[in-house]
């Protein structure tokens, strides 16, 4: 029997390779770009670095701004006051007094232009572009000072054009938020966008600012504060809902693509999710995970590998969780989206497999058999 199991093995039904078929692959000419790797600790930490991403505090400069300038574009409207004899008209009337206590003009709103000036009666053209409120406020002050009887300005900003972050994505309203001198930051402008639309443990927030992209998952940048960074001009901000998913296939629990949230899980969380091994079927030191790997990711040299266009090389990770060490290795082994989780048979359960395919052959006939002598 154990002959004819041998011979009958590769017919049996089966879900997937098993744990020999896989270990063999490098030796077939067909497959020899596939990679076995054995999961280790050496191989673990050299992944974790390997995919490690720089946090917002730092990919940019987190330097504080002293404040909000202007901008061309931006619409800004100029008071003066000054004591009489004025050098504007308009009056504004002490209560305390029958007597005019001072004089006040509010000029005409104005649009920096693209030169970044505006004008200012009895002065000219004033560069205002980037400046702050208060500088503007010092330099037509200066201009006015001989010309207007103790003149005192306010510079009021009536609608700011330039210094706006936008927010898209998978938030309630795509908006353009403008920054003030209250320096806002990342979950500013998601709040004042409505927050977001999906889970949060689900969505990822990108932040581009020039030539500059780095994205990390919601839930981190809640977590951690120094995340929730400082926003300048024309930054923008994009939530995005990317589900992450790998595949468990095999003699696990259950045999399905399964989500998981953006910020990770590892590959102990998978096998959990995934129902875990079945006693009945699974061999435990025949886990498998199927990925694209990075060619660097391993700190390897693969050479005479067929490397794809995007630089990865197919990887298959090999798991004894019969060591009780691999159940701590487990646990830092994070999975990436559209893994394979696969779970070989154990040879036992093919040859329970094959002795009930002999049972379903022979119990017939020999009941056939026993029925021929009680025939007429």
């Amino acid at each position: 029997m154990t002959l004819t199991f041998a011979g009958c093995g590769s017919f049996l039904p089966a879900s997937g390779p098993d744990t020999g078929e896989i270990s063999s692959v490098s030796d077939s000419q067909q497959l020899k770009d596939i990679q076995i790797v054995d999961l280790n600790d050496t191989v673990v930490n050299t992944l974790l670095l390997s995919q490690k991403q720089n946090s917002f505090s730092e990919t940019f400069n987190a330097s504080i701004r002293s404040g909000n300038v202007i901008g061309a574009g931006d619409v800004i409207e100029v008071s003066i006051w000054e004591l009489s004899p004025a050098l504007f008209s308009g009056v504004v009337f002490d209560p305390r007094s029958s007597s005019a206590a001072s004089h006040v003009t509010t000029l005409p709103e104005q649009m920096v232009n693209s030169e970044g000036t505006i004008n200012i009666p009895f002065v000219g053209q004033i560069e205002v572009a980037g400046r702050s409120i208060q500088q503007i406020e010092t330099e037509i002050k200066r201009c006015l000072k001989g010309k207007a009887n103790q003149p005192q300005v306010l510079v009021r900003t009536v609608r700011n054009n330039t210094t706006n972050v936008t927010v898209v994505g998978e938030v309630a309203s795509s908006i353009r938020m403008p920054l003030t001198a209250r320096k806002e930051r990342v979950l500013d402008a998601l709040a004042a966008a409505g927050g977001v639309r999906m889970p949060v443990n689900k969505m990822t927030l990108q932040l581009t600012r020039g030539s500059q992209v780095q994205a990390m998952p919601l839930d981190m940048i809640i977590r951690d504060p120094k995340q929730n960074i400082l926003l300048l001009p024309d930054d923008v901000v994009t939530l995005s809902y990317q589900p992450l998913s790998f595949t468990a296939l095999g003699a696990t629990g259950k045999n399905e693509e399964i989500n998981f949230e953006a910020q990770g899980i590892s590959l102990s969380q998978a096998l959990a999710r995934s129902g875990g091994l079945q006693d009945n079927r699974a061999n435990a030191e025949g886990v498998f995970i199927f990925r694209y790997e990075s060619a660097k990711a391993l700190g390897l040299h693969w050479k005479g590998l067929l490397i794809r266009p995007d630089g990865k090389i197919p990887v298959i990770y090999r798991v004894n969780l019969k060591d009780p060490a691999t159940l701590f290795i487990a646990q830092n082994f994070i999975m990436q989206n559209k893994d394979l989780l696969y779970v070989s048979n154990a040879q036992a359960a093919d040859y329970q497999k094959f002795l009930n395919m002999v049972v379903s052959i022979v119990y017939p006939v020999v009941n056939v058999i026993n029925a021929i002598p009680s025939l007429p």
